[in-house]
């Protein structure tokens, strides 16, 4: 069901570009991934769902044994989480999503973890593109915090710069669709 060479090709087309860039983490780069313009177009996110729900795995879904959650770090998960809910009602899975704020409610009950979840389910977290970790790895201890069992993180790309070691040290794994090399790009 997922067509990764048409998600590759939008990528290429609409999400990179290159030029002189300053990261969220800080780095430098002579390339950026604006994965909002695909994560936010409707084929997109058919795209993202499908490819997301294959690397989660459809038939752990369908015998319930897959994640209870999906979710990441807002903004950048929020389409992202919203693509797999959606392939996967499309589909008949059973599968409920989380939003995790940078900061916390300034009313209502503060929380940082909003969603229909209870502690001790299982969560996969979910990136757009994944540079040193830090985003999801925020998301992964504000999920643990509230009883979450992270299963594992996946992401639309790896930029290839750190990230998997980092979450690999913090004991998680980092499944993603792409790297930045599938894209064409030479690290």
């Amino acid at each position: 069901m997922y067509d990764r060479d048409a998600l590759a090709k939008l990528i290429r087309n609409a999400a990179l570009e290159f030029g002189d860039f300053t990261l969220a983490s800080g780095k430098k780069a002579s390339y950026y991934l604006d994965c909002r313009k695909v994560t936010l177009d409707a084929r997109g996110a058919k795209l993202i769902g499908d490819g997301m729900l294959d690397l989660i795995g459809e038939m752990r879904l369908k015998m319930g044994q897959g994640p209870k959650l999906v979710g990441g770090m807002a903004i950048g998960a929020d389409p992202i989480t919203a693509a797999i809910l959606t392939t996967a009602g499309i589909r008949g899975y059973s599968l409920r999503g989380v939003m995790v704020r940078k900061e916390p409610k300034e009313h209502g009950k503060g929380k940082q973890v909003e969603g229909p979840y209870s502690a001790g389910e299982s969560i996969v977290i979910v990136e757009d593109v994944v540079t040193t970790g830090a985003s999801s790895l925020k998301a992964i201890e504000l999920c643990e915090a509230e009883g979450l069992k992270v299963e594992r993180v996946l992401a639309i790309v790896d930029r290839l710069e750190g990230g998997r070691e980092a979450f690999k040290a913090a004991g998680h794994e980092l499944t993603t669709l792409f790297t930045v090399e599938d894209l064409g790009v030479e690290v």
